[in-house]
């Protein structure tokens, strides 16, 4: 399959130009569901900072961080409207359903990351606004239009864009970037490969289907079981960064030993039996994962825990 986005097709064309998208459809460019946890995170990277953000410049910055998401989703759908025409999970998008032009969905995603760091910059600072157009570029360019139809190891190097938005946060309060800000990098940076196959392993006759070389496609479902593994297993010891770097206390400590361990349970069930169900049930919690160790952290700083070391 080419690198290059498909030029829609006549009919698509026609459908796309005479239509007119609807609210519904620019949310949808936004991917409001990826655009929840980046919030999150993001929202975490700034509570866990060491210097307090004034409330209206806090909220102004999240604000840009939600933006930004939606600006990379936009581009995102902008580039890969071929390849989401060929797979079930995405064909409806407002793009390939011809529900919106390409240049509608262009210009929206420019104007909208513009717009996000040049206000990220103004009203908090400019390591943080720079910090955010990376996290843009290299979800767009490095991940979307170079990683993802050249090699299964896209999500392993691409993962990086889902794991900036602590830092932002972070960099929002504080002007910098320290060992907190990367240990939570880090801990979102190792949960996505396995976070990621988990879903390509039930999915994996659409990713064959458009032609994008997700591991399970290029490696088989073993080695794909024997990576999520490796990974889950890999991602216990880096989740104590916060810890280490002194971002989080005991009690997020004991959290991630549990939730761990379950992570890793869930790993074993995969390596002996991909099943959907399996895989499904993996891929849930590793979202429920991430979430209750950022919600742990943001607990411990906003009640004092962290005193408790």
């Amino acid at each position: 399959m080419s690198d290059q986005p498909l030029v829609l097709t006549a009919h698509e064309t026609k459908a796309a130009v005479g239509a007119v998208p609807a609210v519904a459809d620019y949310v949808a460019l936004l991917k409001p569901r990826v655009m929840s946890l980046v919030v999150f995170t993001g929202l975490a990277g700034m509570i866990l900072a060491p210097q307090p953000v004034h409330p209206a410049i806090g909220l102004v910055a999240i604000l840009c961080i939600a933006v930004a998401a939606g600006a990379s989703g936009a581009l995102n759908m902008w580039y890969e409207r071929d390849v989401d025409a060929l797979m079930a999970r995405t064909r409806h998008r407002p793009l390939p359903a011809g529900r919106m032009a390409p240049g509608d969905a262009l210009g929206f995603g420019v104007v909208l990351a513009v717009g996000a760091v040049t206000v990220m910059g103004l009203a908090a600072n400019w390591p943080a606004a720079a910090l955010l157009a990376l996290t843009i570029a290299f979800y767009v360019f490095v991940y979307t239009i170079w990683l993802k139809r050249r090699t299964p190891q896209n999500i392993v190097i691409g993962g990086a864009a889902g794991a900036f938005p602590p830092m932002v946060g972070w960099a929002a309060a504080s002007g910098d970037v320290t060992l907190g800000s990367i240990s939570l990098f880090a801990l979102i940076f190792m949960w996505t490969p396995p976070h990621f196959w988990s879903l390509a392993l039930y999915r994996s006759d659409d990713y064959a289907r458009a032609g994008i070389p997700m591991l399970p496609v290029v490696a088989g479902m073993r080695e794909t079981q024997r990576q999520i593994l490796i990974y889950a297993l890999l991602l216990v010891p880096v989740s104590f960064g916060p810890y280490v770097a002194g971002v989080g206390g005991w009690f997020y400590a004991a959290l991630a030993t549990l939730l761990g361990g379950l992570f890793v349970a869930g790993a074993v069930a995969v390596w002996r039996n991909a099943s959907e169900r399996n895989a499904r049930r993996l891929f849930g919690f590793s979202i429920l994962y991430l979430f209750l160790l950022f919600a742990a952290l943001i607990a411990e700083r906003l009640v004092g825990g962290i005193a408790w070391r």
